[in-house]
């Protein structure tokens, strides 16, 4: 079925045409095709035609416009009922009809909206890049369900992605983490502590913080500045030691470094499962930070880099309003640019993407238009085609989050309180009791993550946020639960219709049935799906997604409080409804998955 926009969409653009040729006006390219846009849900039109950038250059009143042009789309487009000028707007209304055709088109095009696989260009998305001095916490997660959200959605739109993952696994913060360990007594391991590694190293990085705070107070007591005191603490020489040793290739700092990156990585692979998180490719800082070298002797050789006299290597990058950066230290030593300069290299050499999205908080806002100015003046194949997708702090409903203070929450704590209030409401109100233990385990686990998920994904990735684990959890408003609510009320109904031997899915829905305001409006709703999904992927917006799916939610639980299904007044009636519930069960479940949500049948 053609999309019913665009059709009024071009019949608007070849009436307006032939009414501009009548008054030998010349319409702007940016004119030629008119908007057509949804009214506000309390209208009971469909689409509306902009009539404003026309008026004048036309000589007409909106009235008149309207009125010549909604003859002419009626005329075209059988498909609209009636129409109405309203303050500048040719408002349109579809007919019955047409959302019978609509409501039987969306049954049997369950997949419209979604593009073949591997028919678009090759993505490459990195996330969520932790550091292994301590575990994932709530920040990372967002990072976590912007990446794995927005890699779902350009799949839906034909992308092939590449799934990639950083480990930024050496320099000064896990020697910070290997400092402490050796200044405890007890030497703890993983098992020995009875936590998981990557909380143990984390611990020992709060306990660093900790000693080289109160370190750092005897020395300013003694008369030093606190700069000087900070320098001199004796546990912050250690990790200058530790760091220079590291990179000199010493052997038993090397080995502590790899056993305790490898209990970083035993712990975090359990949130890595939890999450259901994979990757095409895992890269470490370890094996690429000193790729970066070549690559600035060659930006020297093209000019692109120049050295000073202390044989540093800079890029000036003052031209475009950024400053002078440093790539190479004096010391022959790689930064941070370096390595991502080099990492870009090397992914395009295993990938050869043509876009690459990076997912990384808005802290790095400037160290992205440095890379993404660098690479290009490089010469990078696909350096047009770099994105940063910056997104904003998540915080808690008591402040800030910091990983030094050890008052961060930790991804595993967060995971595990929202099962326990899924589990603790679903309890309460008894719907699961039907089931056994493992089938409420998966229910309660797939309602916590969902809710945790949706609650970071609603939000645009660019703004700020709270987090309240209660509120998410809700089954009323703008929540996972809510949604996932929806669905499996959905899917009951069609239980029931199935166990009643119902088959109305073979039942043709283009009768005389006369769908009410609430019914067509989900019609509506269901059929700008398409639209929805392609926004959320040139907006790189997975909350476009997230609202889309509340609306659904929401208009269905309106429907459905007002409307009986199975005792429907008659049977075109009830055979549409029930073919209405099918796709709504069938949209809420796909705009979920899109959003790496489960949908239960059961709640």
């Amino acid at each position: 079925m053609e999309r019913i926009v665009e059709r009024i969409a071009l019949e608007a653009e070849k009436n307006i045409a032939s009414l501009a040729q009548e008054k030998s006006w010349q319409i702007p390219e940016k004119l030629k095709q008119p908007q057509v846009q949804l009214p506000p849900n309390e209208m009971d039109e469909d689409f509306a035609v902009v009539l404003f950038p026309y008026i004048k250059p036309l000589g007409m009143s909106p009235e008149d416009l309207g009125q010549v042009l909604g003859e002419q789309l009626k005329t075209s487009l059988p498909a609209i009922e009636s129409y109405q000028t309203v303050r500048g707007f040719l408002n349109l209304k579809l007919s019955a009809a047409y959302w019978n055709e609509a409501l039987e088109w969306l049954l049997k095009h369950p997949k419209a909206g979604f593009e073949a696989p591997g028919s678009r260009s090759t993505v490459l998305m990195e996330y969520p890049s932790p550091n292994t001095n301590k575990p994932l916490h709530l920040g990372h997660l967002r990072n976590i369900f912007l990446g794995s959200s927005l890699a779902s959605i350009l799949e839906a739109k034909g992308h092939t992605v590449v799934r990639t993952n950083l480990f930024n696994d050496r320099g000064t913060n896990i020697s910070k983490s290997m400092a402490a360990y050796l200044e405890s007594k007890e030497k703890l391991s993983p098992q020995e502590a009875n936590i998981k590694g990557d909380a143990l190293v984390g611990a020992y990085y709060v306990e660093y913080n900790r000693q080289w705070k109160e370190e750092t107070e005897a020395l300013m007591a003694k008369g030093l500045s606190k700069e000087e005191a900070q320098k001199q603490a004796p546990i912050a020489q250690k990790v200058d030691e530790l760091t220079i040793a590291w990179e000199k290739g010493d052997s038993e700092v090397r080995s502590l470094w790899q056993k305790m990156n490898d209990w970083f990585y035993q712990g975090v692979n359990q949130t890595f499962e939890a999450l259901d998180l994979k990757f095409d490719k895992v890269y470490f800082e370890s094996d690429v930070y000193n790729l970066g070298r070549e690559t600035v002797q060659e930006g020297l050789k093209k000019g692109v880099f120049f050295e000073k006299e202390d044989g540093s290597v800079w890029i000036d990058l003052t031209d475009i309003g950024l400053d002078e950066k440093l790539v190479l230290r004096s010391n022959g030593t790689t930064v941070y640019m370096t390595q991502d300069i080099a990492l870009a290299y090397q992914k395009q050499q295993d990938f050869d993407f043509e876009r690459a999205i990076y997912v990384v908080g808005n802290e790095q806002d400037y160290h992205f238009k440095v890379l993404f100015e660098i690479l290009k003046r490089l010469g990078l194949k696909a350096s047009d085609q770099l994105f940063h997708l910056s997104y904003g702090m998540v915080e808690l409903p008591t402040g800030k989050m910091k990983s030094r203070e050890g008052t961060v929450v930790d991804a595993d704590d967060l995971i595990e309180t929202v099962t326990d209030i899924a589990r603790e409401k679903a309890s309460v109100q008894g719907r699961l009791n039907q089931l056994n233990e493992v089938e409420q385990q998966q229910i309660w686990s797939a309602i916590g993550l969902g809710a945790l998920r949706y609650f970071i994904l609603r939000v645009d990735p660019k703004k700020r946020m709270v987090f309240n684990p209660k509120e998410s959890i809700d089954f009323q408003g703008n929540t996972g639960p809510f949604i996932q609510y929806m669905h499996a009320r959905c899917c009951s109904v069609l239980r029931n219709a199935s166990t009643s031997g119902l088959e109305f899915l073979n039942s043709s829905l283009s009768g005389h049935y006369s769908p009410d305001a609430a019914e067509w409006k989900l019609v509506r709703l269901l059929s700008r799906f398409p639209e929805i999904l392609s926004a959320a992927a040139r907006n790189y917006s997975p909350s476009e997604m997230a609202n889309y799916a509340y609306q659904l939610a929401s208009a269905y639980s309106s429907f459905y409080h007002d409307h009986p299904i199975l005792r429907a007044e008659d049977t075109e009636a009830r055979d549409y409804r029930l073919a209405l519930t099918k796709v709504v069960a069938d949209h809420l479940a796909k705009t979920l998955s899109l959003l790496c949500i489960e949908a239960p049948e059961q709640m």
